[in-house]
């Protein structure tokens, strides 16, 4: 059985679901700025997310979006809600692992749970199903939301995003503090890293 520190297993998926349970986080809808964000950084495209947990994102990104997660149990959690998603052994072989497919890929709070060169491994595995012209959308906690989570190993700020983007293949990049400014990440849990970066010929 997988430990609290690890983002594998039941015990991290519920940890994910205990996050979204508070009553106040429903009535206040929390999540409309961030929806807001990412729809309006990848518009229409049909997005691949990478490491997409219970589906948090791919509720925003919906109809456009597919996921995948190493973890199981969270795999079964996104199909419960009715999300289109795989376990990273099931993706090669479903119908949405064709090359070119994707006009954007998405990996939010991802990069943070591992050593740099691991996410770019991760990442690059997935290059094959996207679109020449792709945009890449790369999102990580600012101080405060990287110390409240056990799992996260590598704090990677714009300059770790931008070269996870550059040895992707991505040189246009634009960077984002989101929802406030950078100052506050101190402070607020939930301020984020955001980098979004294109493909160039």
């Amino acid at each position: 059985m997988a430990s609290l520190d690890s983002t594998e297993g039941e015990e991290y998926t519920d940890r994910l679901k205990r996050l979204e349970m508070p009553l106040w986080k429903r009535v206040l809808d929390v999540q409309a700025p961030y929806r807001w964000n990412l729809r309006r950084q990848f518009g229409d495209r049909e997005v691949l997310e990478v490491g997409c947990g219970i589906g948090r994102c791919l509720a925003h990104l919906a109809p456009h979006g597919v996921g995948v997660d190493h973890n199981k149990t969270s795999i079964e959690e996104c199909r419960r809600r009715g999300f289109t998603a795989f376990t990273t052994d099931e993706f090669a072989d479903s119908e949405y692992a064709k090359p070119g497919r994707f006009g954007g890929m998405l990996a939010a709070h991802l990069v943070e749970h591992m050593p740099r060169e691991e996410a770019i491994k991760i990442l690059s595995g997935y290059l094959e199903y996207l679109a020449p012209d792709a945009r890449l959308v790369l999102i990580c906690p600012q101080e405060r939301g990287y110390a409240s989570d056990s799992t996260h190993v590598a704090f990677s700020d714009f300059d770790a995003l931008t070269d996870v983007a550059y040895q992707l293949g991505f040189h246009s990049t634009k960077r984002q503090s989101f929802p406030l400014p950078r100052f506050a990440g101190k402070s607020f849990t939930y301020n984020e890293f955001v980098l979004v970066a294109d493909r160039t010929s």
